[in-house]
């Protein structure tokens, strides 16, 4: 995927998506929704937390709690640092979205979103909010509200069991 990917549609009905990975899968949230992209960062884990809860990283003097995008997908954790999309919550209350890569931006027509198919679990519904195509793939819109911390314990869209704990997912 390029740096700067452009799908149909005249200016004035088009969205820039950064584009990131988790795992295999791509991913894009409207850019003017993003606050900052940080590097690779390796968040201080949170003891008790839910396991969606990547932990703790310092941001522009504040600590900030980072989500993993990797175990919300039911993905394994994965090791070493990870890039971090910062992001607006409620009432100005930041988070962080950690994310294998991130890959530029797409600009794509917003007519050309598509529902979430019928067929796609529960936790996945909850979580996308439609997708793209696009000449290299599909590419899964997240809507950074439905990623909040609260609005995921709310959801309890991932479990805390032990069982889960003693397996990393």
């Amino acid at each position: 995927m390029s740096g700067a990917e452009a799908i149909g549609g005249n200016q004035e009905e088009m969205v820039s998506l950064c584009a990131f990975r988790a795992g295999t899968g791509l991913f894009g949230i409207d850019t003017r929704e993003i606050r900052e992209v940080l590097g690779a960062v390796a968040p201080q884990r949170v003891p008790l937390a839910p396991l969606y809860i990547a932990g703790v990283v310092s941001y522009r003097g504040e600590v900030l709690t980072t989500v993993s995008l990797r175990v919300l997908l039911g993905l394994e954790k994965g090791s070493g640092a990870r890039c971090a999309l910062v992001l607006d919550g409620d009432n100005d209350q930041r988070f962080g979205l950690m994310v294998d890569s991130v890959g530029g931006v797409v600009t794509v027509a917003r007519s050309t979103l598509q529902l979430n198919p019928s067929v796609l679990d529960a936790r996945s519904r909850t979580l996308f909010a439609g997708f793209y195509r696009l000449p290299s793939g599909l590419m899964v819109r997240l809507d950074p509200q439905r990623l909040r911390p609260s609005r995921l314990m709310e959801n309890a869209v991932v479990g805390t069991s032990k069982q889960e704990r003693k397996s990393g997912h």
